[in-house]
């Protein structure tokens, strides 16, 4: 086990390149299944969640082929649709083997479920429920296992939330079957855009990508093909909050700024940052963009209209992502003013509070979903342990703008999300070091 220490106070300023999006990496990778011909993915993120999934894959017969951030999947000898057990109870992401699996193989099992983070329950039923509807039958035997012996054939399916691994996995499945399928209140999320680019590619036509009904047109066989996996808008975000609470301006090159709407308009008008978009001059139309983060920024909560404290939730895009509200919280601790945080979605996500407040922040937690936010408070450096990628996150951000040291332990979770992160810090001026679990904080001067 390894942990962070950190070093705060000290300016952040310089380049930043986001790794790819671990959210689209993932399904991606799973989508090599459906066809016997190889997949080549570019700008792969180099994380533990991506390391997981190819070891998975792997285990099922996939032959991969890694060389930096490009991965070829041939899985022309996969005909099991039961994953290892241990490895697909570590990420949440290994879920979107099952409409792969099903499709392919016509079935699906495991003995236990998927992992990922303690953020609160996760239902599967929309998966099941699409799939079913597809179908698939649940076999109700001691484990989880799905089985469609006959094949699936195409449906008009509602799903009952707009969950994003739910649309992927109806997608994949979708792409296969017999017939056409129309998926109502389907996730609209960027990383479910590409992977219907991806399968398009592969030679399914799909209409409606980026809107919440999809119109999926199943095939006999898909051809292998290749794709770029995009710039992962939750590690942006992440970025954006890091430079508004420390001095120093930071850019974050290689965006796309229609990924960022709600993201800076969340950050920007709630909060506060000054940011911008720049253009290289050189770059191809509608590429090539930049976001700079100011310095000097002088953070303040705008209150709603009459003076109401203001709120920031998450919602199904194009809102805000839950993925960016501990980030959104950390921020908040360090503005002028006062607002409620409210995470609809998950109901351990706050839980992490309780770090913030001992390192100094002034923060309420009302309920599971809902914490009150009061800046700008001072920050001092203390011992804390990351309980998820996110979280771990948010406690690099707090800890980068602290004063004094701060430990942070457990961080495999930050891991699993972001690559090397210690690595991209270091140049912009942070203060970071990975070490061995067990080194203490050292003793004041």
């Amino acid at each position: 086990m390894e942990q962070f220490i950190i070093e705060g106070g000290h300016p952040i300023q310089g380049t930043v390149v986001p790794s790819g999006n671990k959210n689209a990496a993932l399904p991606l990778l799973a989508a090599c299944l459906l066809t016997d011909e190889p997949v080549t993915l570019h700008n792969v993120p180099e994380i533990g969640d991506v390391h997981t999934m190819l070891q998975i894959l792997e285990g099922l017969g996939v032959q991969v082929a890694r060389r930096g951030g490009t991965v070829t999947l041939w899985a022309q000898a996969v005909e099991q649709g039961t994953p290892d057990p241990a490895l697909f109870s570590r990420i949440r992401g290994s879920l979107t083997l099952m409409g792969p699996l099903l499709a392919r193989c016509g079935h699906f099992v495991v003995d236990r479920g998927a992992g990922g983070d303690d953020i609160g329950r996760r239902r599967i039923d929309t998966h099941l429920q699409a799939l079913g509807a597809l179908g698939a039958r649940l076999l109700h035997n001691g484990r989880f296992e799905l089985s469609a012996p006959a094949g699936l054939r195409g449906a008009d399916i509602l799903l009952d939330e707009a969950s994003v691994t739910a649309t992927e996995n109806a997608l994949m499945a979708a792409a296969l079957a017999r017939g056409t399928t129309v998926l109502r209140n389907a996730a609209s999320e960027p990383h479910v855009q590409e992977l219907c680019h991806l399968l398009a590619q592969m030679g399914c036509s799909i209409q409606g990508i980026g809107s919440n009904t999809l119109i999926v047109h199943g095939v006999d066989r898909l051809r292998g093909a290749q794709a770029t996996v995009g710039p992962d808008f939750v590690e942006i975000g992440s970025y954006i909050g890091l430079g508004a609470i420390t001095p120093g301006e930071l850019r974050i090159a290689g965006v796309v700024p229609d990924h960022l709407r709600m993201i800076r308009m969340v950050f920007g008008q709630r909060l506060g940052v000054r940011m911008h978009l720049e253009q290289d001059p050189g770059a191809p139309n509608g590429t090539g963009w930049t976001l700079v983060v100011a310095d000097e920024q002088e953070l303040r909560v705008q209150p709603d209209f009459g003076g109401a404290v203001p709120k920031i939730d998450d919602a199904p895009w194009p809102a805000f992502p839950p993925d960016l509200m501990s980030i959104a919280l950390v921020v908040a601790t360090q503005a002028q003013g006062t607002v409620i945080v409210h995470e609809k979605m998950y109901e351990s996500r706050l839980f992490f509070v309780d770090k913030l407040v001992a390192m100094g922040a002034q923060i309420i937690l009302c309920d599971p979903h809902r914490a009150v936010v009061v800046g700008p408070s001072r920050l001092v450096g203390q011992e804390v342990s990351s309980p998820d990628i996110r979280a771990g996150m948010a406690l690099v951000l707090a800890a980068l703008a602290a004063e004094g040291t701060t430990v942070i332990g457990n961080i495999h979770q930050i891991d699993r999300g972001y690559q090397r992160l210690e690595e991209k810090l270091r140049p912009l001026g942070a203060r970071i070091q990975r070490v061995p679990s067990g080194v203490s904080l050292p003793e004041p001067r």
